[in-house]
């Protein structure tokens, strides 16, 4: 099966209670009906604790539903999609999800395995397998793969790239991780790539520092913070480990800054979009717009704004006055103070769903995102199927029915 594309002009199906016919910058804006009925790659993201995962895992069910073969990657070291997908746990290995017999479509979830996709990443580029093994045995490459900032984000996005490669899914949908800032998701391929900058790789290389001389001068044209890392591990010769690593790493520069580029390439695809995940809080709405701003600088395609966990609203009704009267006039009575508490309350509820929405269209502001889908404050924490299908419902509706 193939993924569908979206022609340059498509952009209704959109669902939601607010609706425009704006654009996110060069990159054009999808409704996520449309999105989940045609996109090829849906990327998550948002602050932490806002329902990303739960939203992803939302979106693989409504693309099941519409017949499709979907896979939900997640990089959460929580494990939360396993759980609310009814799920023992998850691995590097795509895992069937059961659906209802109705669901004509597939559902699969995985979590990545930061250093099996490493690995694999340096098979495909070392010169020899000899060279691959001596490069995945070298204590230094065993720390960086596994601290370097950015190493988790770029792995994410190595994986995706290995999962379109296959042609086996019709949607892939990226968790991506909490982080502070949408840089460190967009960043990670040229933070990656910068560390093994040439320059660097040709000064290692470099007879005398191989032999453990001008060490003092490589640390200070810009090693330090790889000198920084691989001091954390103890017991070793770091200088020979140090040489050995960038030696065995020679000629594969290229290999990992030419991937790097190709993941750019799928993210800038009319097939590839992006779901901004947040709740009607100010810290997570800051952020959510900041990504939506980067979104707009680099013309990438926005599939919308979700907003989880919205208060619903309360409809004045015109007995409101008269009950507010009759507990003023008896203030002294049990049944009169519950109804003046009562009423307090509900205003209280009136005010604070007010202001989430206020908080909302602030955020989104001269952005003309489309859609907004607000997803409602459920009873409970989503933790099984039933809750993710009520999710899926919303996102693809505007209603929880």
């Amino acid at each position: 099966m193939s993924p569908g594309r979206v022609g340059p002009g498509k952009t209704d199906g959109r669902v939601g209670p607010e609706k425009t016919d704006g654009r996110v910058g060069p990159g054009k804006t999808h409704g996520l009906e449309d999105s989940i009925r045609d996109a090829h790659v849906l990327v998550t993201t948002g602050a932490g604790g806002v329902g990303k995962t739960t939203t992803a895992a939302a979106l693989g069910v409504a693309a099941a539903r519409q017949g499709r073969r979907v896979l939900v990657l997640t990089i959460d070291p929580a494990r939360r999609l396993a759980q609310a997908m009814g799920l023992d746990g998850l691995d590097d290995t795509p895992a069937r999800v059961p659906l209802p017999d109705e669901v004509t479509g597939e559902l699969h979830a995985m979590m990545l395995d930061m250093q099996t996709t490493f690995d694999r990443l340096i098979d495909t580029h070392a010169t020899s397998p000899a060279n691959a093994r001596a490069i995945k045995s070298n204590r230094i490459y065993r720390t960086l793969s596994s601290t370097l900032s950015g190493t988790q984000e770029y792995m994410a996005m190595e994986r995706l790239h290995e999962l379109h490669e296959t042609g086996e899914w019709d949607l892939l949908v990226v968790d991506t991780p909490p982080t502070r800032s949408a840089l460190d998701f967009l960043d990670a391929p040229k933070r990656m790539t910068s560390f093994l900058d040439g320059k660097l790789l040709r000064l290692l290389l470099k007879p005398s520092v191989a032999a453990g001389r001008g060490v003092g001068k490589a640390i200070g044209f810009g090693a330090t913070a790889f000198i920084r890392v691989a001091g954390k591990v103890t017991g070793m010769d770091l200088l020979e480990d140090l040489a050995d690593f960038f030696r065995n790493f020679e000629g594969m520069y290229d290999g990992f800054k030419e991937r790097a580029a190709q993941v750019l390439v799928l993210l800038q695809q009319p097939s590839s979009r992006f779901v901004v995940v947040t709740s009607p809080e100010p810290p997570p709405l800051r952020e959510a717009r900041f990504f939506l701003e980067r979104l707009e600088q680099e013309g990438l395609n926005a599939a919308g704004l979700v907003v989880n966990r919205v208060r619903p609203e309360v409809p004045r009704d015109p007995s409101d006055a008269a009950l507010a009267r009759a507990a003023e006039a008896q203030p002294d009575d049990d049944l009169g103070r519950g109804v003046a508490g009562a009423l307090f309350l509900l205003g209280d509820v009136r005010g604070l769903a007010a202001r989430q929405r206020r908080d909302v269209d602030a955020a989104r502001y001269g952005l003309r995102v489309d859609p907004v889908v607000h997803v409602p404050l459920l009873g409970d924490d989503v933790h099984d199927l039933d809750g993710l299908s009520a999710i899926a419902t919303t996102l693809t509706t505007g209603s929880t029915r």
